[in-house]
């Protein structure tokens, strides 16, 4: 599955786009996770102005293009796109044939009248391509901070484990990201690494990135998020955030046939310590990597490293 370090990666790889004309939409197959608007030919002479990232969501913004002949109060369109489960957006070469999972095909042209293909492609059709004013409020409002950002800290954190529990409506309110203390409940005992996967706690922690998170913390995945003081989890936090940066910078990772639109893969997960190497020695005692499964999700952890108070 694309987590964040893939979608921002892809959402960087689309920049040789911005400034250019939609000229020609191509729909194959409108039934994704959500069915595909009936109505996406209304890009067709728009221009894609910018690319954003909001958790694993890429909006793309476009605007009209503006002449003698058209009504220059025309209002910008917005795209909300989610790769789901195998989905990427790819760019080719214009005349390239549509492959068996390429569902959308978007025809741009350059200043130069150069044309080139940006194709949605994705095998399981689980991801969505949708207008952003009918499910952007649905789909992000509930969302928490994006890990990356200044309002995620250890502090925010401790305070979510140790004051909120994650069902209190009050944390639908993401307006500044601050947790809520007006409301006491009890402290969340369900495991760290469940709790740090949550999106209404912080986004785009995926199972890779929590899992390697929690290696190099000495954290066990099952430890009771409770259980956790400040210090560890300013550790934490910092893991976190520094392995997404570098899974940012190596492009992802790719464990399957995820690509960018550029067609370049990831190559994070050469760098990956114990995700997906039970059986294997840990790199900094030795020890046989074990593997639980929390949630439904494998967790692969170092019994000596990440022993469970």
């Amino acid at each position: 599955m694309p987590e964040l370090p893939e979608v921002e990666t892809t959402k960087t790889s689309l920049a040789p786009l911005l400034g250019q004309q939609v000229i020609d939409i191509k729909v194959f197959q409108p039934k994704l996770r959500w069915a595909m608007p009936d109505d996406l030919s209304s890009l067709v002479d728009y221009t894609l102005d910018s690319v954003e990232r909001r958790a694993k969501y890429l909006v793309l913004n476009f605007l009209p293009i503006v002449s003698n002949d058209n009504d220059a109060s025309v209002a910008p369109l917005k795209l909300l796109i989610h790769l789901g489960m195998s989905g990427s957006l790819q760019q080719h070469s214009y005349g390239t044939e549509k492959r068996k999972h390429d569902h959308l095909i978007v025809v741009f042209k350059d200043s130069e009248n150069a044309k080139s293909q940006l194709h949605y492609y994705d095998p399981r059709r689980f991801g969505s391509v949708l207008w952003y004013k009918d499910y952007g409020s649905k789909l992000l409002n509930h969302l928490g901070p994006e890990p990356l950002s200044e309002d995620f800290t250890a502090e925010y954190l401790y305070n979510i484990i140790q004051r909120t529990d994650l069902s209190d409506k009050d944390h639908n309110d993401t307006s500044s990201h601050k947790s809520p203390t007006n409301k006491r409940a009890q402290s969340i005992v369900r495991a760290i690494k469940s709790v740090i996967m949550e999106q209404k706690v912080v986004v785009g922690v995926g199972n890779i990135y929590a899992t390697e998170s929690l290696y190099l913390s000495g954290i066990h995945p099952a430890t009771p998020a409770n259980q956790l003081s400040l210090e560890q989890l300013i550790i934490l936090v910092d893991h976190i955030k520094d392995i997404l940066k570098k899974a940012i910078k190596l492009g992802g990772s790719t464990l399957r046939d995820f690509t960018v639109a550029s067609g370049q893969t990831g190559y994070f997960q050469q760098t990956l310590n114990v995700y997906g190497r039970q059986g294997e020695h840990c790199p900094h005692c030795n020890t046989v990597l074990e593997n639980i499964k929390l949630n439904g999700r494998a967790s692969v952890y170092c019994p000596n490293c990440q022993p469970l108070a």
